[in-house]
């Protein structure tokens, strides 16, 4: 596919695919555009047997400053009657939380910068988050007289608790990225000049783990939210077996009856 608002990047052979948002000019603001495209990037990597672990990060300054209002303005022709801020949100927000929420392949967010609005909600929803010191995250619904939408209704709340949910959605406070990893938002936090040689790092290691183990997992996470205790036992039978049916699963049997290191294919 040829992308025009996003950047692809192909590193590990392609077992490691980054989508850098490219919009310098609007520091990485969202369009009906690079909504689709970084979805499409999205189902393209969940299809792709080759890629085991997916990233998301900003050219520039900024991770991403969440919706561009100039597109929103344009939009607004008659937006009580024709519902196109709904619209906007159901046909375009909405299939990319899900084409990254429910993923097969790890999702990672490298916060470059500030992430603000929807742009916080496209890091938060990653499966986690890695930031530089320098970056901070603003739930700015808030400031222009909307409501979280990119799951933050749903997220927010889950992560943090409805006190200190609904204290960050009221105000639209900046966090830094110490204080958002503090309080659990986030997964790590580096230094800039060491961000991209760590965040590389972790990514390496995770594209060379057991991709159908950590599908897996992240399938039981999600359906965490709406089971028993009950139900989710049985998942955990469930997808038990089947990753004790991967290669993945013999060897890694096999690399510690021989005390080695080993050699996971993501199959």
């Amino acid at each position: 596919m040829n992308y025009t608002q996003i950047d692809i990047e192909t590193r590990l052979e392609g077992k490691l695919k980054i989508a850098y948002l490219n919009q310098l000019e609007t520091y990485n603001s969202l369009n009906i555009s690079i909504l689709t495209e970084i979805r499409n990037f999205m189902e393209d990597c969940d299809k792709d047997e080759q890629v085991r672990c997916i990233a998301i990060s900003g050219r520039g300054k900024a991770f991403c400053s969440g919706q561009n209002l100039n597109e929103a303005i344009a939009l607004d022709s008659n937006i009580k009657d024709e519902r196109v801020i709904q619209r906007t949100v159901v046909d375009y927000y909405n299939p990319l939380v899900k084409s990254i929420v429910k993923n097969s392949k790890p999702v990672v967010a490298l916060v470059n910068g500030p992430a603000v609005g929807a742009g916080a909600m496209l890091a938060l929803i990653c499966d986690f988050s890695l930031a530089t010191q320098s970056a901070y995250f603003s739930q700015a619904f808030i400031n222009i007289g909307l409501v979280p939408d990119t799951a933050g209704t749903y997220y927010l709340p889950k992560l943090l608790g409805r006190q200190l949910a609904s204290y960050l959605a009221f105000t639209g406070k900046r966090l830094s990225a110490s204080e958002a990893k503090n309080l659990g938002l986030i997964a790590d936090v580096f230094k800039d000049e060491d961000f991209e040689d760590q965040s590389f790092a972790l990514l390496t290691e995770i594209a060379h783990l057991p991709t159908k183990a950590i599908s897996l997992t992240k399938k039981a996470f999600n359906r965490s939210y709406g089971n028993s205790l009950n139900e989710q036992l049985d998942i955990e039978g469930i997808y038990q077996q089947q990753a004790a049916e991967t290669e993945d699963f013999r060897e890694g049997v096999k690399a510690f009856l021989e005390k080695r290191k080993p050699n996971y294919t993501g199959k």
